[in-house]
């Protein structure tokens, strides 16, 4: 039985299901094939236990940051999301306006059905990034992030995990179809792919043509020297490997992310590869991690793993669906509050005290019982 009044992320998701159409539902909720990396993007969190601690000084405690150029009041960023308009009428319009009310940097999908014009004349207007794919001519991927920066973007996220959608079978066997008043406006006057057929017999996706435009290192080189000094981060990465390439192309930031479990299925869990990743990265960019967060304590722990901030994606959909921009920005307000408990329980007084001690691991050295 759902919640009559949300008090936690799973209360608006539990709502929303109620709320949304079942094939709407499933193209929401699905991830990859058998939803493997989906489900251990949540439970990579129940996993890891916080180590409590008492008597710490928490006087002037706040959640203050510093994320690459911009000075946020809290480690939380709306992540790009397409066709917000699926689950309500105001769609990204009411997203924005709850990223306004509480501070909240807002990363505009390229599959938006608003277009970021009329997000950033909104009053007031959210901190906006825009969240780039990779067109099919380079020269089309260049128009989009000016497009972007024009109308007063603060950073451009380019994804990289995605050059083919994965296997959605839930979604699939749902049945969705995108409704035809949804449209992805940012993508309207650009040259689409043009996928050859799949040569009967051979091979389903290699013989289309439509990994031909897929980007390369090469093409974020390319981005980086034509974007001059704007912040440019990359969304996907997972190996530690590929966050010491992105520094070689020297981008601004990296997003720790799987597409939410949506791509290759059975790939680590975001928190799961974080650690690896932040010992590869050594503090040289900020990193955004994304995937599974439904708690406080769950920001906390990719925190204390080495993430300097987190990006929510499907609950800002489950609380929309459920009550617009009010509801979005109630949210955002328990999850900033669950962080706070979680900080003041586990003696953070500031994000600057988050780190791996912030774990409890059972085989701990008992120390000499002085004041830490």
């Amino acid at each position: 039985m759902s919640p009559v009044t949300p008090f936690c992320a799973q209360d608006y998701a539990a709502l929303a299901q109620d709320r949304l159409p079942a094939a709407t539902w499933a193209w929401l909720e699905s991830g990859g094939a058998d939803e493997l990396t989906a489900n251990a993007n949540r439970n990579a969190y129940a996993r890891l236990k916080l180590r409590s601690r008492v008597l710490r000084p928490l006087q002037g405690a706040h959640t203050r940051l510093e994320l690459g150029t911009r000075t946020l009041a809290h480690p939380i960023l709306i992540a790009p999301t397409a066709w917000h308009g699926l689950v309500h009428p105001e769609g990204e319009r009411a997203t924005a306006m709850a990223a306004a009310a509480t501070h909240t940097p807002l990363i505009v999908s390229t599959q938006s059905g608003i277009a970021i014009e009329t997000l950033a004349g909104l009053n007031p207007a959210p901190a906006l990034w825009f969240q780039l794919y990779a067109q099919t001519r380079f020269e089309d991927t260049l128009a989009l992030a000016f497009r972007a920066l024009k109308a007063g973007a603060k950073a451009l996220v380019l994804t990289v995990d995605a050059p083919v959608n994965g296997a959605r079978n839930v979604e699939q066997r749902s049945g969705f179809r995108l409704p035809p008043h949804i449209r992805s406006v940012h993508l309207q006057g650009l040259s689409p792919p043009h996928p050859r057929p799949a040569e009967p017999g051979g091979h389903p996706l290699f013989s289309t043509g439509l990994l031909e435009a897929a980007p390369t290192w090469d093409d974020v080189r390319r981005l980086r020297d034509a974007l001059g000094t704007t912040p440019l981060w990359l969304k996907g990465i997972l190996d530690p490997d590929d966050a010491r390439l992105a520094i070689e192309c020297g981008v601004d930031g990296i997003m720790v992310s799987n597409h939410g479990g949506r791509c290759l299925d059975t790939v680590p869990s975001t928190l799961g590869a974080l650690p690896d990743v932040a010992h590869s990265v050594r503090g040289q960019i900020p990193i955004v991690l994304d995937g599974g967060i439904r708690r406080g304590t769950d920001i906390l722990k990719a925190l204390a793993l080495g993430a300097h901030a987190v990006a929510i994606g499907r609950p800002i959909l489950h609380a929309l669906a459920v009550g617009g921009a009010t509801a979005v920005a109630h949210l955002i307000q328990i999850l900033r509050g669950e962080l706070e408990v979680a900080m003041a329980l586990t003696g953070c007084r500031t994000l600057a005290d988050v780190d791996s001690g912030v774990i409890w691991e059972p085989t701990r050295k008992v120390s000499d019982g002085r004041a830490a």
